[in-house]
């Protein structure tokens, strides 16, 4: 369980570089980003399939697993490129990475798992960390005119917490199903594009070794990584240290020089990384004990 759940932090230090990459890319419109990126990140689960045939396996998908999947993936960034067109980016981020938060929560209504207070009071204090990082130590200021877009800020939270959780209650579906996850939306999302944006391309290697590294990394092997620690990892410390994508996309920004230093930042990762072992604390517990029970 323990290389099963640093295995899904990977995807999270993967998703830290999301915001550098993705304005590195240049000018392309989000929908038909995503199109190209999850293409890349379709390529990236054929060459696994090619050097790892046996995880492919005959087994039938059930029908739901396909809907969850492309649901998750998907409506996940339909959602929240709709929250962003229509929501100060500040708030409908916010809104949208209470994901981890319920993930925590909703982790207490799967078989087999158990909620602890420890898991609550971490993932909270990621929250609070989370929020220094988005709001840059400024305040909140929802507004009535922008509710449609806080609304599906809310639906990216729910959908993407809703994929994580329910992959979970399918453990023998093979992490190769991925590969189709992102096909289709890589399908969708060009169609989207076709419907609702102009056609920009990046522009120089630059620009495009950028999108490359996007489809390879954020947006390819992550999920990959990702269906691995939610299905066989420990959920609930997942869950919590899955504030630290922000914290860590904002030290990357920072060592790239697109950011400053400051003592907020000093705070969050007091907060986000606090948060994190307090949720682990259970995983490290239960460690100790196997170990001193084998010596």
């Amino acid at each position: 369980m323990g290389r099963a759940t640093l295995i899904g932090f990977s995807a999270v230090a993967m998703w830290a570089l999301l915001a550098l990459l993705t304005d590195a890319s240049g000018a392309v419109p989000p929908f038909l980003l995503s199109a190209i990126t999850f293409t890349i990140g379709t390529g990236v689960g054929l060459v696994a399939w090619l050097f790892t045939p046996a995880i492919a396996g005959s087994e039938k998908i059930p029908p739901q697993v396909w809907v969850i999947g492309i649901a998750g993936l998907f409506g996940y960034h339909f959602f929240y490129f709709t929250a962003l067109r229509n929501a100060p980016a500040v708030e409908a981020s916010l809104i949208a990475y209470l994901w981890p938060l319920l993930i925590v929560l909703g982790s207490a209504l799967m078989p087999g798992e158990r909620l602890a207070w420890n898991h609550v009071v971490g993932a909270l204090l990621g929250l609070a960390g989370t929020f220094l990082i988005v709001t840059k130590g400024g305040g909140l200021a929802f507004d009535a005119r922008y509710a449609f877009g806080y609304a599906m800020a809310g639906v990216c939270a729910v959908l993407w917490a809703s994929y994580s959780l329910l992959s979970r209650r399918f453990p023998s579906v093979p992490t190769s199903i991925v590969t189709w996850f992102c096909a289709a939306t890589a399908a969708l999302s060009l169609v989207c594009h076709l419907m609702l944006e102009e056609t920009v391309l990046p522009v120089g290697a630059g620009q495009w070794l950028a999108v490359l590294g996007l489809g390879l990394m954020p947006v390819g092997a992550a999920f990959y990584a990702w269906d691995i620690g939610v299905k066989r990892g420990n959920i609930q410390v997942l869950g919590a240290a899955s504030y630290a994508a922000p914290l860590l996309s904002t030290l990357v920004l920072i060592s790239a020089g697109f950011a400053e230093p400051s003592l907020r930042i000093f705070a969050a990762c007091v907060l986000i990384t606090g948060g994190a072992a307090l949720a682990a604390k259970s995983l490290f517990l239960r460690k100790r004990a196997a170990s001193e029970a084998g010596a």
